[in-house]
């Protein structure tokens, strides 16, 4: 069952390996410890220390009752200095114009509390008791002579070390943990190594990665490289087979072209325009299929690069205005196949629309290249389809404005994808036609 509502009351988990790697070795320890000195000082240090302390209120009634049959302090002292020998005790009668002693305990001293309630139960002429941090303490009781402080040895009333177990647990649990989590993190490096190979494989970057680790980690890592491999061949097939198709397809038509050339203007216009379109299919393959292969990763100012391609096409006649840049560094971009993407977006908003708003974006994770249109737009329910190879969306788009098979926006998708990116299909706010962002994470 699940209990959605219990988030919010409940604390948030670290969300790297590390942290919850870490959280899992300190639970366990921590909850050991404090299970083990709630048992130890409630068990067994509060029963020995009651035990002890009924000691002492024994022999302080032997001396209380001492003190009631002698007549004077003086022969008080007399008839107990035999007895306060034997128990190594010492014992003064407090003055009147003296200041009644006060109840001291130190803050960490556990077992002093349990000393205190256990004699103001059972002597009835306990004032107060003082423990200090040296081995002497002192308890104040009435007698018939007045107040009498005795001075008596704290391992009579407590054990000699009564934290010891709960020093030597925190002390060896936090040298276990550091212990544990250096052999962690030493176990963990390897499953990062391949977090970070397979990111980089997302953005179109191979680095070097050799499996090591347990034995889970190198099956993961080997299987991890067998499909990198496979995406890599397949990539590699599909952009032989494109390419040779595209290829091939060229010289069929530069025979029409040349058939076509003798021919009457007025009979070759129609089929020198198909030819043309077929021309137009071929260089769309080919752009597909070279995706992001014709270029590497490289330094790259977008504003840079993009104020050159709306440079480019204003010099073309086009309507197209660059509103907005922001940040001025640089990152790496496979600068080609950004530039092939932002030309696609580009040709696309001036062929359904009149004009083009193009606007970038370099912030401190991501890279944002906008291109807005005042044409028709696409609707919601079919930005997906727009974006896959050869789909033609008539009753979005104009058709009748130009000629293509589907594969501007899918190259985009591909190279944003190339790039660890995505292509967001939206509407524009301030043209009212379609708005395409190239969102890369740095």
């Amino acid at each position: 069952m699940k209990f959605p509502h219990l988030k919010h009351y409940v604390p948030r988990l670290p969300t790297g390996i590390y942290g919850r790697a870490a959280l899992i070795l300190l639970m366990p320890v921590v909850v050991l410890q404090l299970v083990v000195a709630f048992v130890f000082i409630r068990r067994d240090l509060e029963d020995i220390t009651q035990q002890m302390s009924y000691t002492v209120v024994r022999e302080l009634f032997v001396i209380n009752d001492q003190i009631e049959a002698a007549p004077t302090q003086e022969a008080a002292l007399n008839a107990l200095e035999p007895l306060l020998l034997r128990l190594n005790f010492q014992l003064r009668f407090i003055g009147p114009d003296e200041a009644e002693p006060e109840t001291y305990i130190p803050f960490e001293d556990l077992s002093g509390r349990v000393v205190r309630d256990t004699m103001m139960r059972s002597l009835p002429e306990f004032h107060s008791i003082r423990f200090t941090r040296s081995h002497s303490s002192y308890i104040v009781m009435g007698t018939k002579f007045g107040l009498t402080e005795i001075e008596f040895s704290r391992r009579r009333a407590t054990v000699a070390a009564p934290h010891q177990l709960i020093v030597i647990t925190v002390v060896f649990g936090f040298m276990l943990v550091v212990i544990a989590m250096a052999y962690m993190r030493n176990q963990l490096r390897p499953i990062k190594r391949l977090a970070d190979a397979a990111e980089a494989f997302g953005r179109g970057r191979v680095i070097p990665y050799q499996p090591r680790g347990a034995t889970e980690v190198r099956a993961a890592g080997a299987a991890f490289n067998d499909m990198r491999a496979r995406i890599d061949r397949q990539i590699e097939q599909r952009t032989l087979m494109l390419s040779g198709v595209s290829h091939d397809l060229r010289t069929p038509l530069t025979r029409l072209k040349l058939s076509l050339s003798m021919l009457e203007d007025d009979d070759a216009e129609p089929m020198l325009q198909d030819v043309k379109e077929m021309e137009d299919m071929v260089n769309a393959f080919l752009d597909f299929s070279r995706g992001v292969t014709t270029s590497a990763m490289e330094e790259t100012d977008p504003c840079a690069l993009v104020e050159e391609a709306v440079d480019n096409w204003t010099r073309q006649g086009k309507t197209v205005h660059l509103v907005e840049t922001v940040g001025n560094r640089t990152v790496p971009l496979r600068a080609a196949a950004v530039r092939r993407a932002l030309d696609n977006l580009i040709s696309n908003a001036v062929r359904y629309g009149t004009r083009a708003r193009v606007s970038v974006a370099v912030m401190q994770k991501s890279l944002r290249i906008r291109v807005e249109d005042d044409g028709p737009g696409i609707p919601e329910d079919l930005r997906g389809d727009a974006m896959r190879p050869f789909t033609r969306l008539d009753p979005a788009r104009n058709q009748d404005l130009g000629t293509g098979v589907g594969l501007g926006l899918a190259i985009v998708a591909d190279i944003a994808r190339a790039h660890g990116g995505t292509l967001r299909l939206g509407t524009s706010e301030e043209l009212g036609g379609l708005q395409a962002d190239i969102v890369i994470a740095l």
